[in-house]
Parts: structure tokens; sequence; C-alpha cells
């Protein structure tokens, strides 16, 4: 089942689950934790967390499917809520450094799930995939609309454009980690906002 069609209704105990997998998927990508540090961290014993979710791959396909659609609820409040495109991509940005910031989440799961892809599941990459064709169609839709509007100026056509933000906003969040500072984050996603804003 794709993330498109309709999600479980988890139970209060399973919805706790995949957020301690959340986190632990933030910290050590797919193969950094195990059902052993699951129960520890939720207080239940490993045959229940297989009881709602039978084998690991169940349990991060539905942390990913979460994660998707966190994003799109994100993004569609972005769009509500800021008329101006390119402010928009400033608040995408911001959101980003503020969770890195906090660590709360400190990256995107699906940015370090893609480094693992050629390694986990099927199931699992079929959705880390999906989540950077969601960003990318957003962000091109978002730079389009900015280039109409006349208040971004894009080198590429805007398919390009979005592939190459998406990847310095992505890379920026692996930046900030391998170098233990946070800031770093911001201060590439800015020069990539900066460079697309006509002033």
């Amino acid at each position: 089942m794709s993330s498109a069609e309709a999600q479980p209704q988890y139970s209060p105990k399973a919805q706790e689950i995949i957020q301690r997998a959340n986190e632990l998927l933030a910290s050590g990508g797919y193969n950094g934790f195990s059902y052993a540090d699951i129960a520890e961290l939720v207080d239940v014993r490993k045959a229940s967390i297989h009881h709602h979710f039978p084998a690991k791959v169940d349990l991060v396909k539905a942390t990913v499917v979460q994660h998707r659609q966190a994003m799109r609820r994100g993004l569609q409040s972005l769009n509500e809520s800021i008329p101006d495109p390119y402010a928009r991509l400033v608040a995408y940005s911001r959101y980003w450094a503020d969770c890195i910031q906090e660590s709360n989440p400190p990256i995107c799961i699906c940015a370090l799930l893609a480094a693992e892809l050629p390694s986990i599941p099927a199931e699992v990459a079929e959705e880390v995939t999906g989540h950077f064709n969601d960003l990318q169609t957003w962000l091109a839709k978002t730079m389009t609309e900015g280039e109409t509007k006349g208040v971004m100026r894009l080198v590429e056509p805007p398919a390009g454009e979005a592939a190459m933000f998406m990847a310095s906003i992505h890379g920026a969040m692996l930046s900030a980690r391998a170098t233990g500072n946070a800031l770093l984050f911001w201060q590439i996603a800015k020069l990539s906002t900066d460079r697309l804003k006509i002033e």
C-alpha cells in the first residue's frame, strides 16, 4: 500500500512506538536501532511491538509514511498562509533551521534514509523516493509562481532549480550534523534562497 492510500488508525501505544522509531531513525538511520531499543523507550515487551508492527520494515515504513503526511500538511499550510512564494521558501528553510537548532528533529529522516537506499527494504525505499518527489514538485511549483510574480529569478528551468535547492537543503542538514554546528544549516539555506530573490 502506498502512502497515498488510506492509512490505518494507530492506537496510542502504536503511535508512541512510531514516534520513538522516528527519533531513533533521526539519530542512527535504519540499521541504528532494534526492537529492543524501542521496547526500552516505550516500556513494553518486544512481543508487543511485533503485535503492532510484525517486522522492522513495517514499523519504519509506517514512520516514513507519517513523516510524508506531516510534510504534505506543512507545505499545504505554507501555501495557504504565505501568499509570497519567495517568503514561502524562506519559511520552509527556517522551519528546518529551527528544528535542527532545537534537535526536534535534528534532521529529516528521509535525508538519512536516502543515503541508505541501496541497503534498505524496497517498501521503505519507495516511500523515501516518494518524499523527494513530493518535495521537488512543491518546490518547482513555488518557484514557477515566484518567477511569474516577479519575486524570483530562475537561472535553470523550475524542475532543475527545485532539484538544486532540495539538494542544498538536505546537504546542509548533513553538513550541520557532520560539523556539529547547527547554525551551518541556515547559512547554507540562506545562500540557497538569497540567490533566487529579485531585489
